[in-house]
């Protein structure tokens, strides 16, 4: 049976663990589902601190806030640049697959035109020898 697998096929299976939990989670924050529920903790958040009468565990400026924003981005940053780079290998896997089939079919084409010619020399030559024979007769 012929290998039917897809360049992006090999490509899913040729990735580590680690490639794929960034490219998750690169997909993960870079969705308008992560930004919505994260606006919504950061609303909470601010809404406990603000009314919480008895006790505010990150009171105005919201400095521990401040601190899991930074802390999220000091990991965020290099795991969607990780995704990225692995986006550039993937487009030029992509290219080199494209080019190869065009190369492929390129051949093909030069092929059937070779063979069009072919056949068309042979119905001129055959036209011809008609011609010359009604010309002898």
């Amino acid at each position: 049976m012929a290998n039917n697998k897809t360049w992006h096929d090999i490509h899913k299976e040729s990735l580590k663990f680690g490639q794929r939990l960034a490219d998750k989670v690169a997909n993960g924050m870079g969705s308008w589902r992560f930004i919505i529920w994260q606006t919504i903790i950061v609303i909470l958040w601010m809404a406990a601190n603000v009314v919480g009468f008895i006790y505010h565990w990150d009171v105005y400026p919201y400095i521990l806030l401040n601190l899991v924003f930074s802390t999220q981005a000091a990991y965020a940053a290099p795991i969607i640049m990780m995704a990225q780079n692995r986006q550039s290998d993937r487009d030029r896997v992509q290219a080199d697959a494209d080019y190869k089939t065009n190369c492929e079919a390129k051949k093909e084409i030069e092929e059937l035109l070779k063979k069009l010619n072919s056949i068309e020399i042979d119905k001129l030559d055959k036209i011809l020898d008609i011609l010359q024979k009604k010309d002898k007769k």
